[in-house]
């Protein structure tokens, strides 16, 4: 984690982390979301989502209960019902009222039934103890510092299920790649000026630069994981671009790996 605290303030002086501050972000950049993540990303979301899925195991998944963690407007949806198509319930939870709204617009028939939403910040949310067998999270992490990511996975391991599993995925800044530099500046440069030209002065998807770079990668969710009694597994994905954290909450009398 980034420990230059200047980087946690956007231009105009606020806090990058403060839940309103991301919750406003996300309600303005709601509408282009979906097609603009993709389009930005030239489509690595869409495959990173998917092997973020792969990580979950499909045995025994006949009625599980997901949640959703910083669930947008859903993209993930259609990767864990393909893999998972017996499970039971989604519970989407973000802190963002139009990504709800946005992602409402999208379901239909049967598929709409599966979801159930929750806005609210993941850091205070009150779902149950033991409630949840498996929960997954796409690109929300990068939105928490580092004391936020502890309490974050405090909360996952109280939510999930002894047994649970988890994958969280997350974009990164892959130091030590050799195209580290033109990541970066695509990120850092590019990226604000194709988002003003085409969103109409917009700056709120371009912030993903700084929040990858304070974020840097998912090795300090790993370890707070851990401290939080869950077995945890890291990996890279496309020389460190987005790195995932996966894993189990042991059941009483196991210990973690």
């Amino acid at each position: 984690m980034s420990k230059d605290r200047g980087r946690d303030r956007d231009r105009d002086g606020g806090d990058i982390y403060d839940p309103a501050f991301v919750a406003g972000l996300f309600d303005r950049c709601s509408s282009n979301y979906r097609r603009w993540s993709a389009v930005s990303s030239f489509g690595f979301v869409w495959l990173w989502r998917k092997q973020c899925v792969g990580l979950l195991p499909v045995e025994n998944h006949q009625g599980a209960v997901v949640v959703d963690l910083m669930a947008g407007t859903g993209e993930v949806w259609p990767h864990l019902l393909k893999r998972l198509p017996k499970l039971g319930t989604i519970t989407a939870l973000d802190i963002s009222h139009r990504m709800h709204t946005e992602a409402v617009e999208r379901l239909h028939g049967a598929y709409a039934e599966k979801i159930t939403h929750i806005e609210a910040d993941a850091l205070q949310t009150d779902l149950p103890q033991n409630h949840a067998d498996l929960v997954v999270s796409t690109f929300g992490l990068k939105t928490f510092n580092a004391e936020q990511q502890t309490v974050l996975a405090k909360q996952i391991a109280r939510i999930l299920k002894p047994g649970g599993r988890f994958a969280l995925i997350e974009a990164s800044d892959p130091k030590g790649w050799v195209l580290r530099p033109f990541y970066r500046l695509y990120l850092d440069r590019l990226l604000p000026k194709i988002e003003s030209l085409f969103l109409k002065g917009a700056n709120d998807f371009s912030m993903i630069g700084t929040y990858t770079r304070n974020y840097s990668n998912s090795s300090y969710m790993a370890d707070v994981l851990r401290t939080a009694g869950l077995g945890v597994v890291c990996k890279k994905h496309f020389f460190g671009c987005a790195t995932s954290v996966a894993g189990h909450k042991p059941h009483p009398h196991q210990s973690q790996p």
